[in-house]
């Protein structure tokens, strides 16, 4: 993940297979062209939308990821308050650590208090109980809290098409 954002400029084509691929991500490029023919008036080759598809993902205006069901794994989100005695000399050995473990889904920075998030996905609750031990024993010098949350029923779990009308909103104003 590059810090740089993507350099896009959307048609109204690359909005509208975003949405459809946001509603249905195994449509096939030749789906996809009957759907915008069909839905949005676009008519434009399986080629073309293939094409679209693969220079929107290089250059990074969406990224793909394999999600498992939350029928094999459970879910948590943790957050992690820093020591800041220690925190000049170890934060980045830490974050790292945390950043490619193979539990963490998703990983993120955010104000306050505890202000680094992951949502990262275990088999078990002793698994989760273990990797906190295994987090403290390695980076405890730095992290003074972890507070776990479990996550249960998790009832909405994708990308609602309908956020990419802002896309579109926001060309419009341009």
């Amino acid at each position: 993940m590059s810090g740089d954002p993507p350099n896009w400029e959307f048609k109204d084509r690359d909005i509208a297979i975003l949405c459809e691929l946001s509603n249905d991500p195994q449509l096939s490029s030749r789906e996809l062209t009957q759907v915008l023919e069909d839905e949005y008036d676009i008519d434009v080759s399986h080629v073309t939308v293939s094409e679209s598809i693969r220079r929107m993902r290089d250059e990074g205006v969406f990224r793909e990821a394999i999600i498992p069901n939350e029928e094999y794994y459970i879910f948590a989100l943790f957050e992690f308050k820093f020591n800041p005695e220690n925190f000049a000399d170890s934060w980045r050995d830490a974050m790292e650590y945390i950043k490619a473990d193979k539990h963490t889904l998703f990983f993120f920075l955010s104000d306050g208090e505890y202000q680094w998030k992951t949502v990262m996905m275990f088999r078990g609750r002793e698994e989760v109980s273990r990797w906190i031990h295994d987090c403290y024993s390695e980076h405890g010098d730095v992290i003074a809290n972890i507070r776990n949350s479990a996550v249960h029923n998790v009832l909405k779990f994708q990308t609602d098409p309908r956020i990419y009308e802002d896309l579109r909103d926001e060309q419009d104003e341009q």
